[in-house]
């Protein structure tokens, strides 16, 4: 499946950082518990791959949706099931995932 390029595109690490300082994104990390246990992005919601469901993407008000994973390529599938599934609001991926994250020094915590 192609995505939109208007509906999902990348966003760096910097961008959600900036976003999550004024409280105006929701991030999504789809990545599996265990992942998720071992750090994960304060205030992130675990939504894993395995059990992707996009009726379940919170409702946003203003704020950005922002997927994630551990290098970026789950994301996609997670885009791509919530596209499919007739979500219309833009989403969008964190490039280079939870590795450009930790790389940045971006804060994170265990499970």
């Amino acid at each position: 499946m192609t995505l939109p390029p208007e509906q999902v595109f990348y966003v760096s690490p910097d961008q959600i950082q900036t976003w999550r300082d004024s409280a105006q994104a929701v991030v999504v990390d789809v990545r599996e518990d265990n992942e998720w246990q071992e750090a994960h992005i304060p205030g992130a919601i675990l939504m894993p791959l395995s059990t992707f469901d996009p009726a379940k993407i919170p409702n946003l008000g203003s704020k950005h949706l922002v997927f994630h994973c551990r290098s970026g390529r789950r994301c996609g599938l997670a885009a791509e099931k919530a596209v499919a599934a007739g979500y219309k609001g833009v989403i969008k991926r964190m490039e280079g995932g939870f590795l450009a994250w930790s790389a940045a020094g971006y804060d994170s915590e265990p499970g």
